[in-house]
Formats: structure tokens, sequence, C-alpha cells
């Protein structure tokens, strides 16, 4: 499941990078001021955004490409990482509705989805082998000492 959500953050940088350069180079081709702003700034700044969060959203799966290496939970920077990648799909999503409309809002909150199911699933513990009996506080108290022998 975290090769999945690793393929479709590596995807998404990539988009998203491509769509703000693709911007840039419309905005300095139409050679027009918005507002009095100067075009050639408005298409190095959309330039700019598009390398900046598409090298955001690649790092974001390469958090989760590690986690699917390692069969780990992230932790640390990595976990910070993927909780505001899905932060950043919530509020996309929620923008989305309004302004680009339903697919798009399904995109954001299928990515949403994968990238909170991707924080859930692994919790941090090891795994136990399948011979082991129950864990500790299981059956009793892993402080309370054991039995004293009886004699025969």
């Amino acid at each position: 499941m975290a090769w999945v959500v690793a393929l479709v953050l590596f995807a998404e940088a990539l988009g998203v990078a491509a769509l703000n350069w693709f911007l840039g180079v419309v905005v300095d081709r139409q050679d027009m001021s918005l507002a009095g702003l100067d075009p050639d700034v408005m298409s190095t700044s959309s330039k700019i955004g598009g390398i900046v969060f598409g090298l955001y959203f690649a790092l974001c799966g390469l958090v989760a490409l590690l986690v699917a290496l390692r069969d780990r939970a992230p932790a640390g920077l990595g976990r910070v990482l993927l909780i505001s990648a899905a932060v950043v799909h919530a509020l996309l999503g929620a923008v989305t509705w309004g302004l680009v409309g339903r697919t798009a809002f399904l995109y954001m909150v299928v990515v949403l989805g994968l990238v909170v199911l991707l924080l859930m699933t692994y919790d941090g513990r090891p795994e136990q082998p399948a011979d082991a009996g129950p864990g500790p506080g299981v059956g009793g108290s892993p402080v309370t000492p054991p039995a004293a022998p009886t004699a025969p």
C-alpha cells in the first residue's frame, strides 16, 4: 500500500511542477499585466512555485517509498511531512470542489485517504511471530513474580 502512495505522490509532484511551469510560460508569452504586476515576475514566481511544490511532493513520495522499503512507520521529519501532505490535500480538496470540479475534488480526497491510511496502518509496533504467545500485560502483569515452586 505504501508503494501506491509513493507512486501517486511522485506523479503528483511531476504534474504540479509541469502545470505551474506551463502557466509560467503562458503568462510570459501573453506579455500582459495583472493589476500592475510585472509579467516577468509573475512568470518566474509561477515557475519557482511549481519547482518548490514539486520537490515537496517528491520528498513526501520519497518518505512513503522509504516506509514501503523498510516496512516501518515514518518517524520524525518524515511523519511531519506526510501529515502536512494530508493537510495540504484536505485544503486543496476543499478549494477544488468550488473552483475546479468534482473530479479534482475526488482525486484530492483519494490522495488524502491514501496518506492518512499510510500513517494509520504503520503504528510503529514490531510484529509478533505467529507462534509467539500473548504479549506482556495479557494474562497477567509482567511485573508479577512467578509462582513459587512447591515441594513434592
